[in-house]
């Protein structure tokens, strides 16, 4: 074999060598960035349900003064900055959703209509009307703990939060402590339910006598 034969030989060799080391690097670099995505997605996982636990706290203030137990809170930079929670039969008034008041005390807050840096973490679905506020307040992120097949306008029924045709949509995550969130409402129901039962089995029933 020649001179130039051999060193044509080394150069692929040492090509071969580089390519491997490359290939192992990129390897190496691949599991390190789904190490990073991985700890970033348990990281966000525990904040939304340690989040989304505080909202369930205001549902059950609702649920306190015998309201939908619907909650929600505002959370900016990592920190709760809003809360709200169902008072529309005690406010009687139709706007008095546990989203509007959570936003109207958020922008309150920041001092700005634009909600742009914010979280907002709900037990139910918003509504038509939560849902066109959160996009009318530029709300980048909804986290949602369980859906409502007659009213949710983020994907049960319309999807207001993503309409391509408005200015503005949401990230959206779902069924954040859905089974908790759920329980919330369908005890409520059961509950109010099995109240109306026991009354009107009192109703029937003939008066105690005194004597």
């Amino acid at each position: 074999m020649s001179e130039d034969e051999l060193e044509q030989k080394r150069q692929e060799a040492a090509e071969a060598r580089k390519k491997a080391k490359e290939e192992q690097q990129a390897i190496k670099d691949r599991e390190k960035a789904i190490r990073a995505a991985q700890k970033d997605s348990d990281r966000q996982k525990r904040a939304d349900e340690r989040f989304m636990n505080e909202a369930i706290a205001e549902g059950r203030r609702a649920a306190a003064i015998r309201e939908v137990p619907i909650g929600a809170v505002i959370v900016r930079n990592g920190r709760i900055i809003a809360r709200g929670y169902n008072r529309r039969n005690n406010d009687r008034n139709v706007l008095s959703h546990a989203e509007l008041t959570a936003i109207r005390e958020a922008c309150k807050k920041t001092g700005d209509w634009r909600l742009e840096d914010c979280t907002l973490y709900v037990t139910l679905e918003p509504c038509p009307m939560c849902a066109g506020a959160i996009v009318q307040a530029r709300i980048p992120r909804v986290v949602i703990g369980t859906q409502n097949s007659k009213a949710g306008c983020a994907g049960s029924v319309i999807n207001l939060l993503k309409m391509p045709g408005f200015n503005h949509q949401c990230d959206i995550t779902y069924d954040v402590l859905h089974d908790d969130c759920a329980a919330m409402i369908t005890g409520f129901f059961r509950r109010l339910r099995e109240e109306k039962r026991l009354a009107e089995e009192d109703v029937g029933k003939p008066p105690i006598r005194m004597d």
